[in-house]
């Protein structure tokens, strides 16, 4: 792992707006976040990395939002990578409008 060991990303959890927070850059943080064993889903390569739950559908998590077209379920977690290692969002304020919640209109919160 990188000696970086927080980053910042957007989380964004069923029915509350996605916001910026600095979290612990370890798998355990990122399992306890999302709530179990983590999927990644490329948007744009190292750029857009939506981390989510593995099992969510599966486990009847609630809808939570849309990612350029990409519906997820439960908690998500948006960053970068380099490489293997995810990192700090490299355009969070750019990301914030590609969010759009399920059942709600596109997020308007810039950062």
């Amino acid at each position: 792992m990188s000696e970086k060991k927080t980053m910042k990303v957007i989380i964004k959890e069923p029915g509350f707006p996605p916001h910026l927070e600095e979290i612990e850059n370890t798998l355990e943080e990122l399992q306890r976040i999302v709530d179990g064993y983590i999927e990644t889903v490329t948007i744009i390569r190292n750029q857009i990395i939506v981390i989510c739950n593995e099992e969510g559908r599966l486990n009847g998590l609630e809808p939570n939002c849309a990612v350029c077209g990409m519906d997820f379920v439960g908690p998500v977690i948006i960053c970068s990578a380099d490489g293997d290692e995810f990192t700090d969002l490299k355009t969070p304020h750019k990301v914030m409008p590609l969010i759009r919640n399920l059942g709600g209109a596109l997020q308007s919160l810039l950062i």
